[in-house]
């Protein structure tokens, strides 16, 4: 049924290795159906309306009836004006005449013109694109219902590629599972220990699954679905387009594609307050570059600050270091020549951590961590905890394992620094876990099992992750 049209119509930006790309077939049937649709013909009042609101134009009839507005209409396909209701004084109602009837909609203004979802700079190009609407959903309701069964989507050649080159990059960087040695913790049965001591963590660190981040979108030109290859119909907003990797799809095929998003670090405008799965699949990282950059600084030349990630830097100094991550990322200068004070970096850290739109332990999994911190039984609470960890996506679980793992080795300075697992859980707790509701009292009291969960994660570290 479909005719075939050639990929360069498209507009879609599909990018591949070149020997192994093969043009797709965009299917051009709905876009010539949008070419034969009937154009708007406007019916102009004779006479200057006092009534007429200063958004509408000439097209504005006043107070007419159904019956004298279908006979202004006159049968022609795509003629409409816009009339003030009869049973309703002050709303407006757009009479369109399609399919050898009148059909009358509820028109609204609120600075722009719509009757729906879709918003518009003028009546015309509502109608317009109400015409095209109609005339391809009228003409091809099967063709539109069975389109999603076929789709291009695999075939396109980069998705496939770069998965496989993400799977390849983080299966290079993997490394052998660790051995280690676990001394006897009367609070620590060996289940746990035997169960952590035999489960290889790098395989989990190796699916970083993302979802794409689909916000609706007008195209200037024709465009296809690089999901179903079918031409997207209509004037505006005439699907959706990942914001992260660029994915142009219908709004209704967004609920096919697969959770394989892999971000354009073009796209990614900032690293700060960036989800945290979208930065490590952009920047090619198995973790945030924040995360490992602060973290490798303050082990250079803070460990024994006393009062590491109490004490808090300079405000001002701490958003220098934001900005600087957002404008260089990884290029970002945050050594002891431009930041002296450790206390601005372990700042920063604190800082990008709290401003993540999805915490390190995630809404989702906020209620299951401070139950587990709620059990009496040493031995069930961790046992409770690590079966929470698992359940973090990859990004935070290897966020948070490598965080814990520097905790643990600031508390070998407690000496120095003054800061054992009991302080770092009560710094962190709040940064690393938010409920999913913002609300201050359930914040109040569940502060001392945010404390507890990430004094539990920094004593038992090795055996936990």
């Amino acid at each position: 049924m479909a005719a075939s049209s050639n990929s360069s119509l498209s507009g879609s930006s599909v990018s591949s290795d070149p020997e192994d790309y093969q043009p797709p077939i965009w299917k051009s049937y709905l876009y010539q159906l949008q070419q034969e649709a009937p154009r708007p013909k406007r019916v102009t009042c004779p006479q200057e309306m006092e009534s007429r609101p200063k958004y509408y134009g000439r097209e504005f009839h006043g107070m007419i009836s159904r019956e004298y507005a279908d006979e202004l209409l006159g049968g022609a396909e795509g003629a409409y004006l816009i009339r003030e209701s009869q049973r309703q004084p002050g709303t407006h109602t757009l009479a369109l005449r399609f399919g050898h009837q009148t059909l009358n909609y509820r028109l609204f203004y609120d600075g722009k013109h719509f009757v729906g979802e879709k918003r518009f700079e003028s009546v015309h190009d509502l109608v317009t694109d109400a015409l095209i609407t109609l005339y391809i959903e009228t003409k091809a309701a099967e063709y539109i219902a069975k389109m999603t069964t076929n789709p291009i989507y695999e075939h396109l050649g980069y998705t496939s590629l770069l998965k496989d080159k993400m799977v390849h990059r983080l299966s290079r960087g993997r490394t052998e599972p660790r051995r280690v040695t676990f001394q006897r913790d009367e609070r620590i049965s060996s289940p746990l220990v035997r169960r952590s001591a035999l489960k290889d963590t790098p395989e989990k660190q190796c699916s970083y699954e993302k979802i794409h981040n689909f916000k609706v979108h007008t195209f200037r030109g024709p465009h296809w679905c690089e999901y179903c290859a079918n031409f997207m119909w209509g004037l505006i907003a005439q699907g959706v387009r990942c914001s992260d990797c660029g994915l142009n799809v219908h709004k209704q095929c967004s609920k096919l594609v697969p959770s394989d998003c892999q971000p354009d670090l073009r796209r990614i405008k900032k690293v700060f307050s960036c989800d945290l799965t979208t930065l490590v699949k952009a920047h090619n990282t198995t973790r945030p570059m924040v995360v490992d950059m602060c973290i490798r600084e303050i082990e250079l030349r803070g460990m024994k600050s006393e009062g590491l990630y109490r004490v808090s830097g300079f405000s001002e100094h701490i958003e220098d270091v934001r900005l600087a991550f957002d404008r260089d990322g990884d290029k970002a200068d945050i050594s002891a020549s431009a930041y002296a004070d450790i206390n601005i970096i372990a700042g920063a850290l604190k800082l990008y951590l709290r401003d993540l739109p999805i915490p390190v332990i995630t809404f989702d999994l906020y209620s299951k961590f401070i139950q587990a911190a709620k059990i009496p039984n040493a031995e069930s609470r961790l046992e409770a905890i690590h079966e929470s960890l698992l359940q973090l996506p990859p990004a935070h679980y290897e966020t948070l394992r490598y965080l814990m793992a520097h905790l643990k080795r600031v508390t070998l300075f407690e000496k120095d620094n003054l800061m054992n697992s009991e302080n770092l859980g009560i710094v962190f707790g709040p940064t690393l876990m938010q409920p999913p509701e913002q609300n201050a009292l359930t914040t109040l009291n569940d502060m001392r099992q945010q404390k507890l969960v990430v004094q539990l994660m920094i004593e038992h570290e090795d055996v936990l992750f």
